[in-house]
């Protein structure tokens, strides 16, 4: 769906109870900054507790940097319908309970069932999964949503550009996320080719 003067581009997030909800508040702040994007956000009970843990931030804190917020037990939002237009769904981080309803199609809650949507009409859902190690019923969900069309992105740190903080760190994996929708960032340095043993 591309963007226009009077239709932007909606995308869906959610945040989930696993370790690393930092992604999904980044992202929320990139996109929010971004012109012609409209985000729709739906967080977790768990997210809830993880994001006073890990960020010193309230639900409400959160919620206030998307465009349009939704209760994960509201069923019957607009996000829940394939009737209703996005570009696709970001579940930034996935717990690995999320990922297993997603995996079987339970749509049991609107977090699921958006996923379910985004899926069965055939938009782009990508699924920063948490956990470590994988045991097999982990892999096999992630292969699962994999065949269904769907992108696990375990939200893993890269060396090459030298971070030098973890916002650094989180910046380069929220901007390939945002990569994957087409959406134009300066978020964080591109590649620009390997360097010569001489360091030119």
């Amino acid at each position: 769906m591309a963007a226009s003067k009077d239709k932007p581009r909606r995308l869906v997030v959610a945040i989930t109870g696993a370790t690393g909800a930092i992604y999904g508040v980044r992202l929320l702040q990139q996109l929010g900054a971004t012109p012609g994007i409209e985000t729709h956000l739906v967080v977790s009970d768990a997210a809830s507790l993880t994001l006073h843990q890990e960020a010193g931030m309230q639900r409400r804190d959160v919620e206030a940097l998307a465009h349009v917020v939704h209760r994960n037990r509201d069923v019957g939002a607009s996000i829940a319908s394939g009737s209703f237009q996005t570009d696709g769904m970001v579940i930034a981080p996935c717990s690995m309970k999320t990922l297993a309803s997603v995996a079987h199609a339970l749509s049991d809650n609107l977090i699921a069932r958006a996923a379910d949507v985004t899926l069965k009409e055939r938009r782009r859902l990508v699924l920063m999964v948490r956990e470590t190690p994988f045991n097999l019923a982990h892999l096999r969900n992630m292969t699962a949503v994999t065949e269904m069309g769907g992108i696990v992105f375990p939200p893993l740190p890269n060396f090459y550009h030298k971070p030098a903080s973890i916002d650094e760190m989180v910046d380069h994996t929220v901007a390939r996320v945002i990569d994957l929708f087409g959406i134009e960032h300066a978020l964080a340095p591109r590649w620009a080719g390997m360097k010569d043993v001489s360091g030119n």
